[in-house]
Order: structure tokens, then C-alpha cells, then sequence
């Protein structure tokens, strides 16, 4: 049976601790591939303003280059939003028949969980894989009571904490500051041709 790991994001820019996250989990879990799922319009995001999506594919795109095992897909661009975990892991089960699917996210993801809409539905279609993030320690218990057998459902990924976000990274390009070493190297190429981020 194919292992496949699912990292869905905004990608806004796509950075190095989303590589190291899908790189560890990719050797731990002895997973075939890691597929980058571009979100198309994020439910919990919906009052930001996010960069138009095909320069987020082609930031993710660039991201990815240099490893066979990852994979782009566009399951979450290419069909009408909103956009829901539960839909998309669908589409991916229909995409990928047979396959086991592992749902990469942060322990902060999984404190937050019940708040995603269908959780029962994503648990039952993936396992999860988590990352511990620090100041996040879900109530399993909580968890456990609210969608029974989760906790047989959840693989701990031991993964640097590295402290690096979408949004530090356009702090940090508005402020004129150096972004080198906080995402690959043609990723900041594209950030300054395009002047992403800079306004």
C-alpha cells in the first residue's frame, strides 16, 4: 500500500521549515511521497489578503524542485471554494485508490481541530501526522472524547522546531530585511522579480 503525506497550506511564500517538515515525516513514516497541496481559498484565512494562487503554485513549485519525493497537486486550486480539509482528502482518496494517507499538521493544528469543519470526517480518511510546536499540548483526552479512537489515528513526527512563518517572511520582505536561508533560494528569486509582499 502507497504511504502518501499531505501538507496543505497557503504557501505564502512557501519556506524551509515546510521542506523540514516534509522531509522528516517523509523518513519516519517511510512515506513514498509528499504531496504540497496549494490551498485555493482557506476558510479560517478568509479575511486576508493572500497572494493570487498561480504565484503560489509556482512559489511551491520552486520550493519542491530539488526533491523527487515531493509532489505538487493542485486538488485544492483547480476546483471552486470554499475549500475544506475534509473535500479535499476526498479528492485525493478518489486520485490516489488504495493509498494511505497521512495529513502532516502541527500540535497546534491538532489543538485546534474540533474547529475545522468535519473532523470526524478527515480522521476517518487520513492519519495524522504531527509535528509537537512549542506551547501547544493538545488535550488528547478532550480530543479523544469528541472523536473516538483519534488517538489511535495520530503519529508523532520528531521534527526541529524551527520558528518560521509565512508571515515573518513578509514582515520581514516590507521591511527590506533578508529572507535568505528562510526559504529556498529560487523562491526569494521569484519574491523579488514579482516585488511580492513589498507594499
Amino acid at each position: 500500500m502507497t504511504r502518501l503525506g499531505i501538507l496543505g497550506g497557503t504557501f505564502d511564500p512557501p519556506h524551509m521549515a515546510h521542506l523540514v517538515i516534509a522531509d522528516q515525516a517523509l523518513g519516519q513514516l517511510k512515506l513514498e511521497r509528499v504531496l504540497f497541496v496549494p490551498a485555493g481559498q482557506q476558510p479560517l484565512k478568509h479575511n486576508r489578503t493572500t497572494t493570487p494562487v498561480e504565484l503560489r503554485v509556482a512559489m511551491t513549485q520552486l520550493a519542491i524542485a530539488g526533491n523527487p519525493a515531493f509532489e505538487l497537486s493542485r486538488v485544492d486550486v483547480d476546483r471552486p471554494g470554499p475549500h475544506y480539509t475534509a473535500d479535499m482528502l476526498k479528492l485525493l482518496r478518489e486520485a490516489y485508490p488504495g493509498s494511505l494517507l497521512y495529513l502532516l499538521i502541527g500540535s497546534d493544528s491538532l489543538h485546534d481541530l474540533l474547529h475545522w469543519r468535519d473532523p470526524a470526517r478527515i480522521v476517518a480518511q487520513a492519519r495524522l501526522a504531527v509535528m509537537r510546536r512549542p506551547g501547544f499540548a493538545p488535550d488528547m483526552s478532550a480530543l479523544e472524547v469528541a472523536l473516538p479512537g483519534i488517538a489511535e489515528r495520530v503519529e508523532w513526527v520528531d521534527a526541529p522546531g524551527l520558528d518560521v512563518s509565512s508571515s515573518d517572511i513578509q514582515r520581514r520582505v516590507r521591511e527590506g530585511r533578508s529572507i535568505r536561508y528562510l526559504v529556498p533560494r529560487a523562491v526569494e528569486s521569484l519574491i523579488v522579480e514579482q516585488r511580492l509582499y513589498a507594499s
